[in-house]
């Protein structure tokens, strides 16, 4: 399959390419850009005239509730999400029912996914056996058989630092990135909200910014004496930004994300107990989502994800701290990062790296990421200019949990590619 794409503007933030120019996909690789190749004849052209093409978006958190809770979502519904939204590869932790701690359970859901077509799947391995925190999962063996880009406990916070420390010596030798949630639990049990104004106005038991700082500081001097790779997933708190790129410019090998939600929501946006902004970690103060875009402007955060958790109608409707936390996130990433462009914090070309290479880079994915010759054909096109209201029932995923129904935002999917394969068009009825 040929394919060209004519007069898009692409932005290519893995060598701040910016120019207007005709794109030349063939056999599911970029073969060229501006010049096409010697006899190249397309099958399929894409018209991009005011449109942004841009390496497809790479999400480092997301959960497709398959194995395990196909009542709140599958692999097709999720990933049929993921590229409305533009998003060709999706990074899942191991917190599926069963559990990813062995290479067949890995090997089922890529399976799945590629059956699906939509978008590529790469699952981390559990970094314990049934993220129990007690014995080790066989990492090498994830690795070499199920493909886990690296390791994770999810959710589920290791109570015993000897563990800890055992799990990254084990993942180090495997040359394998751990994937960590900061969270002492000692501190968050039973926590739903952030500690303070809200949550004592609101009678809600609160999770202190200690919960995430403490587990932060632990995690970093395991990392100094260990020499892992890690990567610390969807922080809250500007505190905790702002130890890990002091470690960063230390010289230590830690990489840090950020989801979109807490880049634009705070503690007040929950009012009078908005289930749908019951998030873990959850929504801190406006200090901190201003510290975090900070972080993000300066370019100590590597990568903006969606943390997409579907849930069904249920989940949503009970008391708020009985609620199920999370929001579905897939088809808003885009158009929530580009928010961030148009209030200032930082230029397009450094917003698209936070969604395409740099997130590659921490997942070890050499051709992907990237508009260079040779790199995957996984592109996403969008009209940076369109303007659309969020409507939850009309989202593709099966969640239709979100925070951000009735908010304008602006910039729109057009077309997804997935190894130059079409997998989403907006002409195209859904």
């Amino acid at each position: 399959m040929r394919v060209r794409i004519t007069n898009g503007r692409l932005l290519n933030p893995a060598d701040q390419y910016d120019e207007i120019a005709d794109l030349f996909i063939a056999d599911g690789r970029i073969v060229a850009r501006g010049t096409p190749p010697d006899g190249f004849s397309a099958d399929q052209t894409i018209d991009a005239s005011g449109c942004i093409v841009t390496p497809g978006l790479i999400d480092l958190s997301v959960r497709l509730r398959e194995p395990g809770q196909e009542h709140k979502g599958t692999v097709r519904s999720e990933t049929r999400a993921a590229a409305a939204g533009g998003i060709t590869t999706l990074c899942i932790p191991p917190d599926t029912d069963p559990v990813i701690d062995n290479p067949a359970v890995a090997e089922l859901i890529i399976r799945r996914a590629e059956d699906a077509g939509y978008a590529r799947v790469i699952p981390l391995g559990a970094l314990t056996q049934a993220l129990a925190g007690e014995q080790l999962a066989e990492m090498a063996l994830l690795r070499d058989q199920g493909n886990c880009a690296g390791v994770s406990n999810a959710c589920r916070p290791l109570r015993s630092t000897r563990v800890m420390r055992r799990a990254m010596e084990y993942a180090a030798s495997c040359r394998m990135t751990v994937f960590l949630h900061a969270d002492e639990p000692s501190l968050s049990q039973h926590g739903c909200v952030h500690e303070g104004l809200i949550s004592t106005r609101l009678g809600l038991t609160g999770i202190p910014e200690a919960a995430e700082t403490v587990a932060v500081a632990r995690e970093l001097m395991l990392i100094e004496q260990t020499g892992v790779r890690a990567h610390f997933c969807h922080l809250s708190t500007a505190h905790s930004a702002q130890m890990i790129a002091r470690a960063i410019h230390d010289g230590l090998p830690v990489s840090m994300g950020v989801t979109a939600n807490h880049l634009h929501l705070t503690e007040m946006d929950i009012g009078f107990f908005n289930s749908q902004c019951h998030v873990l970690p959850p929504l801190r103060t406006q200090r901190d989502r201003e510290g975090l875009r900070s972080a993000v402007a300066n370019g100590h955060i590597q990568a903006i994800c969606s943390d997409h958790q579907p849930h069904d109608a249920d989940a949503k409707l009970a008391p708020f701290a009985e609620t199920e936390p999370g929001i579905s996130g897939l088809e808003t990433l885009l158009p929530l990062a580009l928010r961030l462009v148009d209030e200032g914090v930082l230029p397009l070309m450094d917003l698209l790296a936070k969604l395409t290479i740099q997130p590659a880079e921490i997942l070890g994915l050499t051709d992907s990421g990237t508009l260079e010759q040779g790199a995957r054909a996984d592109l996403c096109i969008f009209d940076p200019r369109q303007h659309w209201v969020v409507e939850p029932e009309k989202l593709l995923s099966a969640g239709k949990n979100t925070p951000f129904a009735g908010w304008e935002l602006k910039g729109k999917v057009t077309h997804t590619l997935l190894q130059g394969r079409l997998v989403f068009s907006s002409e195209t009825p859904r």
